[in-house]
């Protein structure tokens, strides 16, 4: 997964354009590649990081919806109706987080 800041996105577009008319012209500076490949790794190494967070803030949610199952298990009658909607509010978020896990791999 590649997470571009809109600085390295354009200074990316700018070396691409340029590189592209020098292949036109048959000599491309190799300068060029080893910029691009400079702002793709450090794109990467962010992406990966924010996939990591993204992993953990999915295992939190399940582990959040763990509990709330547990509160309802062990919920006294009035206090019921309060643990099964803490349980429906933990279960939106964890497909929630599910989903950018998801997203955010298919990148």
């Amino acid at each position: 997964m590649y997470s571009y800041t809109r600085a390295e996105n354009r200074e990316r577009g700018k070396l691409f354009r340029k590189g592209f008319r020098q292949a036109l012209a048959d000599c491309v500076d190799p300068a060029i590649r080893q910029k691009i490949e400079r702002i793709d790794q450090a794109a990467a190494e962010r992406g990966q990081r924010e996939l990591n967070a993204l992993h953990t803030v999915r295992e939190t949610d399940r582990q959040a919806v763990a509990t709330a199952k547990a509160a309802v298990r062990t919920a006294s009658r009035e206090g019921k109706a309060a643990a099964r909607q803490a349980l429906r509010d933990a279960e939106q978020q964890l497909k929630r987080s599910e989903r950018a896990v998801h997203k955010a791999e298919q990148q």
